[in-house]
């Protein structure tokens, strides 16, 4: 599969980059579709219609989700090897396309979940990679592609619950899971159309290993201060994967969703589209306020940002605490609920894409993949703990449970924090890697 690399297609159809890009876009957009209008429903589906009890459902959708981090490794080293990118999201496409459909059988529960989580090995690591290969060397539009493509990907999940979690609940399960589906296929039609427009695949040339010496001694100093930021997001996605896990129940079993006295209620996974609107809408403020800060020279480092955003995440869980001790069984508003959402996506942001930059940066030559894996393998260890703590959700209470996320996030931090001491130190050491920004392949809401 190796080649010269197919010069970036000529035209300008989104915002001046190439037609490629829309493809790109396009395509993410209805695979997230796809993941989270079965996401939504997941849960639901399972306390609700096949009566699973809460806390094997929530050790389940753990799994499962913990499984689309894992996948990826393996499915990125195949198509290095021996696929290529582009046979690779064609296939992994269609199997997932293919587990959404097998959704529609109550019987085929677990090898449905199993065959989604296999394609989206294959199709994660491989679309958003074709990237760069649409830009010249030194194209300055080339800085704010992967932004652009990380708002197709939480376009789709913000539509997903409307469309697919409306059907699930309005006409049944199973129409929501067929919708699922259907947007799969949508988006492997749109990649096969576009597929002039994307480059070729290349097999990128391995830097060659260290000699030993200062650089060899910087390097292992890298890579140990990343695996610890690789474990406090661990400890963080704790608390953050009970977005699709346990805050569903408690939507449904505690929140007011009447949007007006006596009228219309807001279907419950509706509320599963805020956090990915309030990533499109927060995402270009956030970049303003901190490109301006560090005109200015007041920027803080990526792990004081990590810190804000654990602090923001524990704060976010310990208001669900309280409204949940305060209503005492009764019903909160849904205002609340959205006031929860804006603190949870802004402590997002102040994780997720700052940490995989800084995963980016400090990786050594030649090992970025491997280096991005780990991240994706943190994300993999994460959910299932995840799933193993929302497991005490029907044992615990709402309250405490809250109580246990906001301090598993406030644990986050402080490990955040110390790590970052240990990041400036590397950055003194090399001030051209601290000054280089990196533009990392934002991981798409999964």
């Amino acid at each position: 599969m190796s080649g010269p690399q197919r010069p970036p297609p000529a035209g300008r159809t989104l915002f001046g980059h190439p037609r490629g890009l829309t493809v790109l876009f396009l395509t993410e957009m209805w695979e997230i579709f796809s993941l989270h209008g079965m996401r939504a429903l997941l849960v639901y589906y399972m306390t609700k219609q096949l009566m699973i009890h809460q806390g094997k459902a929530s050790l389940i959708y753990g799994v499962y989700t913990a499984a689309l981090y894992l996948t990826p490794i393996f499915g990125g080293m195949i198509s290095d090897r021996w696929l290529g990118r582009h046979r690779a999201v064609l296939l992994g496409g269609s199997i997932m396309a293919l587990g959404h459909f097998m959704m529609a059988s109550e019987a085929l529960l677990f090898p449905a979940l199993a065959v989604i989580a296999l394609g989206n090995g294959f199709f994660l690591p491989n679309l958003p990679s074709q990237i760069p290969g649409l830009y010249g060397p030194g194209d300055p539009r080339a800085g704010a592609a992967f932004n652009v493509y990380y708002v197709g990907a939480n376009l789709g999940a913000c539509l997903a619950p409307l469309v697919c979690g409306t059907l699930g609940e309005t006409l049944g399960w199973h129409w929501g899971f067929a919708a699922a589906g259907v947007g799969m296929l949508g988006g492997l039609t749109i990649y096969v159309l576009g597929a002039g427009e994307l480059p070729a695949d290349v097999v990128p040339a391995r830097a060659p290993p260290p000699g030993p010496g200062p650089t060899e001694s910087r390097w292992r100093a890298q890579l140990l201060v990343l695996a610890g930021v690789s474990a406090a997001v661990v400890v963080f996605r704790i608390a953050y994967e009970q977005v699709g896990n346990t805050l569903p129940l408690w939507i449904d079993a505690a929140v007011d969703r009447q949007l007006t006295p006596g009228g219309w209620k807001i279907p419950m996974t509706w509320f599963q589209s805020v956090n990915p609107l309030l990533v499109i809408s927060l995402s270009p403020l956030l970049a303003v306020a901190w490109t301006r800060a560090a005109e200015r020279g007041r920027d803080r480092t990526p792990l004081q940002k990590m810190v804000i955003g654990a602090a923001l995440l524990s704060l976010a869980f310990l208001m669900l605490a309280g409204l949940s001790a305060w209503s005492d069984g009764g019903r909160v508003g849904w205002p609340w609920l959205a006031a929860f959402f804006a603190v949870f996506t802004v402590a997002e942001l102040f994780v997720f894409p700052v940490g995989m930059s800084l995963f980016g940066r400090l990786s050594p030559p030649g090992v970025l993949a491997s280096v991005i894996a780990v991240w994706f393998l943190s994300a993999f260890v994460g959910n299932l703990l995840a799933g193993t703590v929302g497991a005490l959700w029907s044992i615990v209470g709402a309250p405490l449970f809250f109580c246990l996320l906001a301090a598993a996030a406030a644990a986050s931090g402080a490990l955040f924090r110390l790590l970052d001491q240990h990041v400036r130190r590397i950055d003194r050491q090399a001030p051209d890697r601290a000054a280089t920004p990196f533009v990392p392949v934002h991981e798409a809401p999964r």
